[in-house]
């Protein structure tokens, strides 16, 4: 069993999306029982891989025993194990918001979800580009549903946006694969290491392009400067468990640029081209520009929104600085930045529960405020970076990476936006939870529109308390935590290993195969 367990994390939710589907008329209770036993099964499989990849070993797996050039191969490293996990882990506290209500309200919600999952899995195990651009369209099929189930109005508008935005990078990334059979006559990633750097001089400024273009795609997924229009109002209005879910999303996009890089340019950074060199400026842009995003927003969702962004800004500056210690502290922070952001998302929908909207510029009365303000407190302290929270833990260790030659500018935009975000985060803080009406400044009247039932709040509140639960644990673990996160960043930029773990898979299938 355990030489299949790479399969798995692809295979369980698949399996569960189709019985859900068939099984649907069984009704709500014996649909979110079916998801649940999925996701913990998920998160149990996760947690295995992670052993199985914490002694530096990779695992390659061959569907079908076919050769790499042929079939289908999925890879098991320190880095997919942490991508599986961090997923798992948020998929638990996403599902258990959704099982407050929202679950009745959107069609085929819990097989969207699974298929979501499947998505996201396959996309971090695949160990060729073909099979990522497969596994990209199966989470973003998904993500579809998900966003526009249950919505009228300006969320359809936004979602429309959403679908043709995707539609487009998904096509480059289709010409981009074409263009790299073209040229090396395989998509299998380990493959394409070995080949290129055989490749002929007059073909590698087309590979460059290639690589600018394969670039191009995976700063869409994830939300980079200067293709991150679309993501603010879209995140600001999807549905709080699908909005938080979706904040791993953007993580795809700089797992697949940290994959490529490291696997496939690491011995020739030259050959990259002058693609990768705006990787870095276009990083701290983002994070600038998100901070002025923040400070902008006149909606509590919009603003975290826009936090999204500010992760994905921090996350590519340190893949971009490319050394181990920048690599395994940005890996510390991708966890720390998901849970965060994704705890906020839960956050802003109990207070539009609470409020009747949750528009930052209204002075309205709350229902129940204590806990949520004190929740906001904590994921506020979380993501602006202040100590002792894993927030300022990943930053500073990103920051220690900066060569000395770029220190003013990379420290200077860093803590720019992270000021830009207190500012944002105290003020809307302060407006929601503290300013109340008086005779003064009476409230506006808004309807309000809490759960139906106890049981209801009381999901919604413990998936927050869950998902700033995970933030506590990296903070309290920080040292285990980010020592598997630097050996994480080690074996990627050991371009050798994953190479002789595939040539090994290869040699032992051939032995299999040839013996009596």
């Amino acid at each position: 069993m355990s030489s299949h367990l790479p399969i798995l994390p692809i295979a369980l939710p698949l399996l569960t999306a189709a019985l859900l589907l068939v099984l649907e008329r069984r009704g709500i209770a014996f649909q979110r029982a079916l998801a649940w036993v999925g996701t913990l099964t998920l998160a149990a499989l996760a947690v295995g891989l992670l052993q199985l990849a914490a002694n530096d070993s990779i695992t390659v797996y061959r569907l079908g025993n076919w050769p790499a050039h042929l079939g289908i191969s999925l890879v098991v490293d320190r880095l997919t194990a942490t991508m599986l996990l961090t997923t798992s882990l948020l998929a638990i506290a996403c599902l258990l918001h959704a099982c407050a209500g929202w679950d009745r309200r959107a069609p085929h919600f819990h097989a969207l979800f699974q298929l979501q999952l499947m998505g996201l899995n396959g996309a971090f195990l695949t160990g060729d580009l073909f099979n990522l651009f497969v596994f990209f369209e199966i989470l973003l099929a998904a993500s579809y549903g998900l966003l526009l189930g249950g919505g009228r109005g300006g969320r359809v508008r936004r979602g429309f946006h959403y679908v043709m935005f995707n539609i487009a990078a998904s096509t480059l990334f289709l010409i981009a694969l074409g263009l790299v059979y073209g040229l090396l006559g395989t998509l299998n990633m380990a493959e394409i290491a070995a080949r290129i750097t055989s490749l002929p001089a007059a073909d590698r400024e087309l590979m460059q392009a290639v690589f600018g273009l394969l670039l191009v795609v995976f700063c869409a997924k994830g939300a980079l400067l200067p293709l991150y229009v679309w993501l603010p109002l879209t995140y600001g209005g999807a549905q709080a468990a699908v909005a938080a879910l979706f904040v791993i999303l953007t993580k795809v996009g700089a797992y697949a640029v940290l994959r490529v890089f490291t696997l496939m340019f690491a011995a020739d950074v030259a050959l990259a081209g002058p693609a990768w060199e705006w990787l870095l400026p276009a990083g701290l842009a983002t994070l600038l520009l998100a901070g002025f995003g923040t400070m902008a927003a006149v909606r509590l969702r919009v603003l975290v929104a826009y936090l999204v962004l500010a992760s994905a800004g921090t996350l590519f500056v340190a893949v971009a600085l490319g050394t181990a210690q920048s690599i395994g502290a940005g890996l510390y922070y991708l966890m720390h930045g998901v849970f965060a952001v994704a705890a906020l998302f839960l956050i802003a929908e109990a207070v539009r529960e609470r409020r009747g909207t949750d528009r930052i510029n209204l002075v309205l009365p709350m229902l129940d405020r204590t806990l949520p303000g004190t929740l906001y407190l904590i994921a506020a302290v979380a993501v602006i970076g202040l100590p002792p929270l894993s927030g300022f833990i990943g930053k500073l260790g990103i920051l220690q990476a900066v060569p000395d030659g770029q220190v003013a500018w990379i420290f200077g935009t860093v803590l720019a936006s992270s000021f830009f975000v207190l500012v944002a985060m105290t003020r809307s803080g302060s407006r929601l939870f503290w300013r109340m009406p008086t005779r003064e400044r009476p409230a506006t009247t808004m309807p309000r529109i809490l759960p139906s039932t106890r049981m209801g709040r009381r999901r919604e509140t413990s998936a927050i308390i869950l998902l700033l639960s995970y933030v506590l644990g990296l903070s309290l673990m920080a040292g285990p935590a980010l020592d598997y996160t630097l050996a994480c960043g080690e074996q990627l930029l050991r371009q050798g290993d994953y190479l002789q773990a595939s040539r090994a898979t290869d040699t032992a299938q051939h032995d299999h195969g040839a013996s009596p």
